[in-house]
């Protein structure tokens, strides 16, 4: 039984093929098209995971959407009718994009399959559609390694869900609880992110990484007048604050008054009002999640909890959940955003609808996220050498010991092995990695490498056997989705006047024998390396430890700000020429910067939207 997952047509389409209960692949559009955050129907995504699976398209039995258009233009059409005569800009606006295309999406969709992969399929009988919550529950719960297991999803909006409590047990999955739109944790956060002067739908994460510059002083303020939170965690939003029911923005006049002004306008000077606000929206989602988790270990008696959605991607918030011990176990979804809806929808269908029994694996069933293209590498040579590459192929042993020795001379290394991450995390398929014990690797890779704001922090791999002694974790963090703080034994302490620094000037003050990992309150977000699911980047850090005592790297992203993570070979070069990265490594591959054609230079500073 072959089943494709999409989402699209919002943001981050992606498609997922399940081969009887297993998941065969799965890649966000944006790979492909070299567009952020691609929202077009999953064209390339597609074909990859037939041809991945080696399947023809009429070999699908089912396509599954991951959400319901019909119910999400029923909220809009009530939403509007429960605040008019206002909101009317916004219901006009939205309404003829919704006429042409949302609102017929199933013909879209057919139309879509018929035109790219054959019109000889009968679509229309193979066409399901999943809920956006459900999408999100069947994805966290169907691929964890729990038997039975609480489901908490988290994010802006799906049809009217925002937050859903479900239970799974074996190969069954039901929703018990919901908080319905407007009220929302994720659009709260949204909306801080849009006030702070950062983009909605992608700028929530550089709102948490700029938190710990600030002080949670308004975090009491967002209690009093934004949001009301229960014991249980269940909340509720004052709608006056906002205008995301009735206008083309996140906040209104009301909201700037309560906050003693305007919002920062997009890449204006942040201010230390600016981090007071990150660290104080982060500070009352912490509260919320906890007391979710809390209730629901009350409501439940179960001893496991998935987590999945988009505000499942706050590694700080899932850290502390984490610390707070109240369940003995708990998985995180690492595509937990909209892409992974596509994954969640095809299993949904697959076990729900179809009662295919599901495979637990011990680890989880999403084979350590690396679900995307790989190359061979004779492809690997024909690909570089027609993008005019200067390069050596290398023994495996040579390899590694080539890439170790480069990242101990402080060198900044692109990393394109095996196949490609599914979700917004790179975890050593493509990634940018260096030297953590550097004092100046994280300024220079923010400011050379990624073309991006300076206070953003980089996180750590580390060889999993070794995590304890340099991180406050004792568990599995495999996809970079925990949050915890850098061993006492590594810490340094601040003198008394670099205690006295505020906001961007605490950045330059080493915290630990690993500085170029450590944020700014001591923390860093962990990514467990182990051997079953990447030898090859274990073996570096291996490598890398021997030569000097450190199973630490810098992990990164492998792209620029704006540009969606490198999946062919051509995108790696492209970025190596593009950037101050010294090293690149592909397959067994090796280039050096000085070794190529200056004239294949890029501009890749200006090359991409800002995000």
């Amino acid at each position: 039984m072959h089943i494709l997952g999409i989402s699209a047509y919002y943001h981050d389409s992606a498609a997922c093929l399940v081969r009887d209960g297993e998941i065969v692949a799965a890649a966000q559009e944006e790979r492909f098209t070299r567009k952020k955050h691609d929202a077009g129907f999953p064209e390339h995504a597609i074909a990859y995971c037939l041809n991945e699976a080696g399947l023809s398209a009429s070999g699908i039995d089912y396509v599954v959407f991951y959400d319901k258009p019909f119910v999400k233009f029923e909220r809009l059409l009530e939403t509007y009718l429960a605040f008019a005569p206002r909101g009317f800009q916004s219901f006009v606006t939205s309404l003829p994009v919704w006429l042409k295309d949302k609102l017929f999406q199933k013909r879209v969709i057919t139309d879509a399959l018929a035109e790219h992969f054959g019109k000889d399929v009968n679509w229309t009988e193979r066409l399901l559609f999943s809920e956006h919550h459900l999408s999100h529950a069947a994805s966290a719960f169907f691929p964890s390694p729990f038997e039975d297991a609480a489901v908490l999803t988290m994010d802006g909006v799906g049809e009217w869900t925002t937050t859903s409590l479900a239970v799974g047990q074996g190969n069954q999955l039901s929703v018990h609880k919901e908080i319905k739109f407007p009220h929302s944790l994720g659009l709260l956060y949204s909306a801080i992110t849009y006030y702070t002067g950062f983009k909605v739908n992608s700028g929530e994460y550089k709102v948490m990484g700029l938190a710990p510059y600030g002080v949670p002083k308004y975090a009491n303020l967002i209690k009093d007048h934004l949001i009301d939170i229960k014991e249980d965690g269940s909340f509720h939003l004052d709608m006056s604050y906002f205008n995301y029911c009735t206008g083309l923005t996140m906040t209104n006049e009301r909201f700037d008054k309560l906050f003693g002004g305007p919002r920062r306008e997009s890449e204006g000077l942040l201010t230390q009002r600016e981090m007071d606000l990150a660290a104080s929206v982060q500070a009352v989602t912490e509260e919320v999640v906890i007391k979710l988790a809390r209730g629901i270990r009350k409501s439940t008696g179960l001893k496991n909890l998935c987590l999945a959605g988009g505000v499942a991607l706050n590694c700080v918030a899932n850290g502390k959940l984490l610390r707070e011990n109240i369940f003995d176990n708990l998985w995180i979804q690492p595509a937990a955003g909209d892409a992974g809806g596509a994954l969640g929808a095809a299993l949904a269908a697959c076990h729900l609808m179809l009662n295919q029994p599901r495979i637990i694996n011990p680890s989880d069933g999403m084979k350590g996220s690396y679900l995307g293209p790989e190359y061979s590498q004779a492809d690997i040579e024909q690909r570089l050498k027609a993008a005019g590459a200067v390069f050596i192929t290398v023994s495996d042993e040579e390899l590694i010991d080539i890439t170790a020795q480069g990242l101990a001379q402080g060198k900044a290394v692109g990393w394109h092995q095996g196949r490609m991450e599914f979700g917004p995390r790179a975890l050593g398929g493509r990634s940018i990695i260096a030297d953590p014990r550097s004092e100046v690797v994280q300024k220079q890779l923010n400011l050379k490498v990624k073309y991006r704001e300076s206070f953003r922090p980089f996180a750590p791999s580390v060889l999993r056997e070794d995590v304890s002694e340099w991180f406050d974790l004792e568990t599995d963090s495999p996809y970079m989705l925990l949050v915890a703080d850098v061993a006492k034994s590594k810490q340094l302490r601040m003198t008394p006047e670099q205690e006295k620094l505020f906001g961007i000037d605490k950045l330059n003050v080493p915290r630990s024998t690993i500085p170029a990992i450590t944020h700014v309150d001591y923390s860093a977000r962990v990514q467990t390396v182990h051997q079953h699911t990447n030898p090859r980047y274990f073996a570096l850090l291996s490598r890398f430890k021997a030569l000097t005592g450190c199973p630490v790297l810098v992990n990164t992203s492998f792209n620029v700000r704006g540009e969606p993570i490198v999946c062919t070979p051509e995108d790696s070069f492209n970025c190596l020429m593009g950037t101050e990265i010294e090293l690149l490594v592909v397959g067994n591959a090796v280039m050096r910067k000085e070794d190529q054609d200056p004239a294949l230079i890029k501009d890749y500073k200006n090359a991409y939207e800002l995000d």
